[in-house]
C-alpha cells in the first residue's frame, strides 16, 4: 500500500513527515510512503505578519487542497498551524503522542533580559504575555523557518520559539529558558502533530489509527474547540493548553489578552468531555471581559 505524504518543504516539517513515514512503514511493513512537497502561502511570503495574512492557514491550505485533489493521500501538520476547524472532506485520522508544548527562550533568560531589551516574536499571543510579565520589552517581528529564525537570534536580545521545534531539528540546547505554561500558555496545539486524510479514505485510516495517542488527542480537540469558540486562530492574542490527569480528567486553561500586554484574563476547568471544557473556558472568557479585547 503505497501513501503518499502532502508535506511542506522546511526541515521541520520535513523532519515531522519522515518520522510518520517511518513509523507508518514499522506498524505496517506492507506500507511504502512518498513524500509530496507542497510551497504554501506561508512559506512564499516570509515578510508579512502571519496574523496579517489570515493566522493559521497559510501554513495549511495549499497542503490540504493536495490530499482533496487527490495529489496526496494524507497531510502531516504541525497542530498549532491547523485553523480551528477542518475543512469538509477530510478529518484528523491521527494524532501521535505530544511533543514539549512550551515555547523557549533563545538568547537569554527572561530574568536576565535588561530593561528595555528588544525581544523578536512573530506570534502576538507570546508578545502579549512578554508585555504582561515585562512592560519594559520592546519587540520585533520574527518570520521564516525555524532555521532562520535561530540565524536571526543574534541581531536580538531574545527571540522566542516553540521548544517542539527546536527539538524536531535537534536544536535544544539553544535554549536558553523553557518557559513553563503558568508563564507562558502555549499556542493551541503546540507540540502535536495532526495527520490529516479524506473523510472516506477507510483504508488510509484504518493504517493511521495505530498512530493516535488518546491522551494527546483529547488535549489537541479541547484546546481547538477553546479556538473554534473564540472564532479565530494565531491572528488573536490568545491561547489554551490542556492536559489529562492520572484519574483520566482533563484539565483545560485558557488565556486571552489585549495586543498590548496591558490586560491578560486567564481561566482554567477540569472535567472529563474534552471539547465542552475547552468550549466552556472560552465562554467563560468572553463573558468576563474577552470578547471586548478581541473586538478591539
Amino acid at each position: 500500500m503505497l501513501i503518499r505524504i502532502a508535506t511542506r518543504s522546511s526541515a521541520q516539517a520535513l523532519a515531522q513527515t519522515t518520522w510518520v513515514a517511518e513509523r507508518l512503514r514499522a506498524l505496517d511493513p506492507e506500507v511504502e510512503t512518498e513524500l509530496v512537497p507542497t510551497e504554501t502561502t506561508g512559506d512564499i511570503d516570509k515578510v508579512t505578519p502571519i496574523w496579517e495574512m489570515g493566522g493559521k492557514g497559510v501554513f495549511a491550505k495549499e497542503v490540504q487542497l493536495a490530499v482533496l485533489a487527490g495529489r496526496a493521500d494524507i497531510a502531516v501538520h504541525s497542530g498549532k498551524d491547523l485553523p480551528s476547524r477542518t475543512p469538509d472532506g477530510l478529518t484528523i485520522g491521527a494524532v501521535p503522542a505530544r511533543r514539549d508544548p512550551r515555547d523557549a527562550l533563545v538568547g537569554c533568560r527572561l530574568d536576565e533580559l535588561p530593561p528595555g531589551a528588544r525581544v523578536a516574536t512573530g506570534s502576538i499571543r507570546r508578545r502579549t504575555q512578554l508585555a504582561w510579565l515585562r512592560p519594559d520589552l520592546t519587540f520585533a517581528g520574527l518570520r521564516g523557518n525555524i532555521g532562520t529564525r535561530l540565524e536571526k537570534a543574534s541581531s536580538f536580545d531574545a527571540i522566542v520559539v516553540a521548544a517542539a521545534a527546536l527539538g524536531w531539528l535537534g536544536e535544544t540546547a539553544r535554549a536558553a529558558e523553557i518557559l513553563e505554561p503558568d508563564v507562558m500558555l502555549p499556542q493551541v496545539a503546540q507540540g502535536t502533530l495532526a495527520v490529516e486524510c479524506r473523510s472516506d479514505d477507510e483504508d488510509v485510516l484504518a493504517v493511521l489509527a495505530d498512530l493516535e495517542d488518546p491522551p494527546s488527542r483529547r488535549c489537541f480537540d479541547a484546546e481547538r474547540a477553546f479556538l473554534a469558540t473564540l472564532g479565530g486562530d494565531c491572528s488573536l492574542p490568545a491561547g489554551a493548553y490542556a492536559v489529562v490527569g492520572a484519574e483520566g480528567a482533563v484539565q483545560v486553561s485558557g488565556l486571552i489578552g489585549s495586543l498590548d500586554g496591558h490586560v491578560v484574563l486567564r481561566h482554567s476547568l477540569s472535567g472529563s468531555n474534552a471539547c465542552d471544557l475547552g468550549r466552556a473556558v472560552a465562554a467563560h472568557l468572553l463573558d468576563q471581559g474577552g470578547r471586548a479585547l478581541l473586538e478591539g
